[in-house]
């Protein structure tokens, strides 16, 4: 059945030659704003707790609860996303994250204001489960790699301005403008998708109609994600052995067999098992899951041997990790569109190299290394990540129909979550052990609070260490990108392609 007819200012979107770019700018706005704004929240968390007189680690709540509700919905969003259409899902998830955003900003109380962070958490899973599902279909297979290129782009580009548009709004207007900042840009994002997206057709609207969202499966996921992060997350803290955090990833482990087991016998599941019977999709998920895990003690780690390690300034320590951010939006695009033309492997197998060399190197630093040393081993990392990001995440969106892009992207972005925050607590763990080994106390506080030379020393000597398992990590990833085998685009007619990209993708 043909696509419902669009009323009159959408045609000119919806009938346009070059509409997979419209739909591409307009889906930009919004995953721009989610990556833009958590980095610029961010910044403003030591603000914000002089402003409400809480210490840090309970501000830092705003962070955790964001991520955490993210990623405990993410898959629900995607999963209800294919039944009812990601138009529908995207605009209402960016109206609700806008509304938590001034939620935020009026906050008389730490108390509302972390309540309102967790609620747009859930808001932007809406966002991220669609973000990379409506790029991916208004752009022919041939060009697929070209689109997780220019997805890529956004991140990165988000995740440079954040820090930099944070920094100034906090110190120009105070933490409040961070979340009303925001406001406008999403207004534009809501405006612009209701413009150029397409809506369901009638067969769509029909066939998702008579599929059930699986509440059990839904619960039974987010209850032994919830379980599992926030037990890697105070791991550290309470000590991996604490009645907490093994009764923590326990009941993640019983909630996650019965997940698997719900969703072998669920009618309508909610993440549909059979995905993994394709070679090429788990291998490459797994992948991405071991690059996270191993990369995200950079993020985590760096900004500690900086400032506290090197004793540089926050402005300065900043500038020196911002050539990851740039690799990304530059070489995102172009890793991308190389994939379209040779193939997702080869790609993505050389970015894993990078990494597994950037790894190494940081595994070398000392007290006494030059900041150019630090620079060079930040680019090769950045280069790393982004030409395997685009490759690696074109072919997991390869393997499988366009029906299923929703729950997909779903899966992809809580594989990126989940990674971080658990490669940060085995990055955080190995640290504290070696500082504990050399006699210092086993706390990142350590450095913090102003520890002396030889806690420094051993603050470096754990990060080291880190950083070889990270090492370990990258070269895993490496293996697992190598033996996946390939996706390449199966459209023999260029022309087709795009008319097929084009009568089916935005119509969610």
């Amino acid at each position: 059945m043909p696509a419902l007819p669009a009323p009159g200012p959408m045609k000119r979107f919806t009938n346009s030659p070059n509409y997979r770019w419209w739909v591409y700018f307009a889906v930009a706005i919004g995953m721009f704003l989610t990556v833009m704004d958590q980095s610029g929240v961010n910044i403003a968390l030591p603000e914000i707790s002089e402003h409400f007189d809480a210490d840090l680690p309970t501000v830092q709540w705003l962070s955790l609860g964001y991520v955490l509700a993210t990623s405990a919905a993410i898959m629900p969003m995607g999963r209800l996303s294919d039944m009812v259409g990601r138009k529908r899902v995207y605009v209402t998830g960016t109206g609700f994250f806008i509304l938590f955003a001034v939620l935020g900003g009026m906050s008389q109380s730490l108390s509302l204001l972390i309540t309102a962070k967790v609620l747009q958490g859930i808001a932007s899973s809406a966002i991220q489960a669609n973000g990379m599902a409506l790029i991916t279909e208004v752009f022919p297979e041939r060009d697929r790699g070209k689109a997780m290129g220019m997805y890529m782009a956004i991140i990165g580009s988000g995740a440079i301005t954040g820090p930099i548009v944070g920094g100034l709004l906090v110190g120009s207007f105070g933490w409040r403008s961070v979340f009303f900042a925001g406001v406008p840009v999403g207004i534009a994002g809501i405006i612009a998708t209701m413009l150029v997206l397409k809506g369901r057709s009638a067969e769509q609207a029909s066939t998702g109609s008579r599929v059930k969202f699986d509440w059990l499966g839904a619960g039974l996921s987010s209850g032994s994600l919830v379980a599992f992060l926030l037990a890697m997350t105070n791991a550290w803290r309470l000590g991996w052995g604490s009645p907490q955090i093994v009764g923590g990833i326990a009941l993640s482990v019983v909630l996650a067999a019965g997940f698997i087991l719900w969703e072998l016998r669920a009618k309508d599941p909610m993440l549909d098992l059979g995905l993994f019977k394709n070679r090429v999709f788990s291998l490459a998920i797994s992948a991405r899951f071991v690059s996270f895990l191993g990369g995200s003690s950079v993020y985590f780690l760096m900004p500690f041997y900086l400032i506290q390690g090197l004793q540089l300034s926050p402005s300065r320590a900043a500038l020196i990790m911002v050539p990851t951010s740039i690799a990304m939006a530059i070489l995102g695009p172009v890793s991308g569109r190389l994939s379209d033309k040779v193939g997702t492997r080869w790609p993505a197998v050389f970015g894993m190299v990078c990494s597994t060399v950037a790894m190494f190197l940081f595994s070398r630093l000392t007290v006494s290394t030059p900041e150019y040393m630090i620079v060079v081993a930040m680019m090769i990392s950045g280069v790393g990540m982004a030409s395997f990001g685009s490759p690696n995440s074109s072919a997991i969106m390869g393997a499988h129909p366009r029906e299923k892009y929703g729950i997909v992207t779903a899966f992809v972005n809580l594989t990126r979550t989940s990674a971080n925050v658990t490669g940060v607590a085995l990055a955080t763990i190995m640290v504290t052990i070696t500082m504990g080994s050399l006699g210092y106390e086993p706390s990142l506080s350590a450095i913090t609070d102003g520890g002396d030379e030889g806690a420094r020393v051993a603050f470096i000597e754990g990060m080291a260490r880190a950083f070889m398992v990270s090492t370990g990590l990258m070269a895993g990833a490496t293996a697992l990108s190598l033996l996946r085998g390939e996706t390449r685009a199966k459209s023999p007619n260029r022309q087709t392609d795009q008319q097929t990209a084009a009568s089916t993708s935005g119509d969610d």
